[in-house]
């Protein structure tokens, strides 16, 4: 069975669960307390969060350890926003992101609308995903107090300009915060290069387990925190540390990044050949997001005249696990938005198959798309 699935999830590496091991089984103590096997976690914490920094190019006071990415963009909408309206003399202020984002930054977006009486603005992109930078700048006003953008689009892998975004709300004085979280791996997280004030990690889409994430958050940036309780992490995220977990993410962001520049190379050629392909073979075959701007592992396509789902159970069959797109919205009936808000009709939306390679992999996918081929021959009833 291969695997494709994963913008999904990933497996955790061997290398990771070995540098987790200690830390469940013999130096497995609460990194608050006073004592020797607390002070072994709470070195480990200290190491592991300075680890994650240098990658990010921060301070280690920069990264909050967080439950996965979910969490961490709940953090940062709501933390930052919320903070920043706490200053104005009526609370309220205005929020700036897309109508493709995760939904976890949907919904936050949507709870500062409902519960705290705030404004937002949800910038169109184009046919292919892509955010005009110039319609970020008109969107801005005197009470904007975020700018919350995902880096590259979970369903369709679009890339955007995220330095050029960053110049925008920058020159405006507004935090721009990223969903990072499909980024890792396969681009740059430098906030030097970048320029954003916070990003958003989860740490098994890069070979950690599930349940470990970071927001990395430049310490110049009030933060609400949404948990209370012993002050954990400076204050903005209260709750005993799951310092396996920070050390297993630590360990699988580090490999990633030293592996990240080889890897995007040799898989864009690999993802490139296998597009080519696809499109030649299927007439109904389209692609969806960026052709250009586009993560190193990500395929998507919709086959009109065809049911997704239907090609996908096909493909199971014949050995190739893949998705419709965002696992967050799996079991709904309802179209992708993301393909919705590209102006693919529901229709057309309800045919997208995505395809998310693996940084490991080395052969051509030629055996892969003679299976897709197939696969919507037989949803069509046609010979093959």
């Amino acid at each position: 069975m291969l695997y494709l699935d994963n913008a999904a999830t990933t497996p955790v590496r061997p290398e990771v669960l070995e540098a987790m091991m200690p830390y469940l089984t013999r130096w497995y103590g609460n990194a608050s307390s006073h004592h020797t096997v607390g002070e072994a976690a709470a070195d480990a914490l200290a190491d592991a969060r300075a680890r994650v920094a240098r990658v990010l190019g921060l301070r280690a006071g920069d990264v909050v350890f967080t439950s996965g990415g979910t969490e961490a963009n709940n953090l940062a909408i709501k933390g930052i926003a919320i903070a920043a309206a706490q200053h104005r003399d009526d609370r309220r202020a205005h929020v700036i992101t897309t109508p493709i984002e995760h939904e976890s930054v949907l919904e936050s977006v949507d709870y500062l609308e409902r519960v705290h009486g705030f404004a937002a603005t949800r910038v169109p992109v184009d046919d292919h995903a892509r955010l005009s930078t110039d319609a970020v700048a008109q969107s801005l006003r005197d009470d904007t107090v975020l700018v919350s953008i995902g880096y590259a689009n979970n369903e369709v892998g679009t890339v955007q300009d995220a330095a050029a975004l960053a110049v925008v709300a920058r020159e405006r004085r507004v935090p721009l915060h990223l969903d990072g979280v499909q980024a890792a791996g396969w681009l740059t997280l430098s906030a030097d290069e970048l320029g954003y004030d916070a990003i958003s990690l989860a740490g098994h889409k890069l070979g950690a387990p599930k349940g470990t994430g970071v927001l990395g958050i430049r310490g110049r940036i009030p933060l609400e925190p949404l948990m209370h309780g012993g002050g954990q992490e400076r204050g903005r995220r209260s709750g005993t540390e799951d310092v396996a977990g920070a050390v297993g993410f630590a360990t699988a962001l580090e490999l990633a990044e030293a592996e990240r520049v080889e890897a995007s190379a040799r898989m864009s050629a690999i993802r490139d050949r296998f597009i080519a392909r696809v499109l030649e073979r299927i007439p109904s075959a389209r692609l969806t997001g960026d052709a250009v701007h586009r993560l190193a592992g990500t395929a998507s396509f919709t086959f009109a005249g065809t049911s997704g789902e239907a090609v996908l159970l096909e493909l199971e069959r014949r050995g190739v696990v893949s998705s419709s797109g965002s696992a967050c919205a799996a079991g709904s009936d309802e179209p992708s938005h993301v393909l919705l808000a590209m102006g693919i009709s529901p229709e057309v939306a309800q045919t997208a198959v995505r395809f998310t390679f693996p940084r490991w992999l080395n052969a051509p996918l030629d055996a892969v798309a003679d299976a897709v081929e197939a696969s919507v021959a037989a949803v069509n009833g046609s010979p093959h």
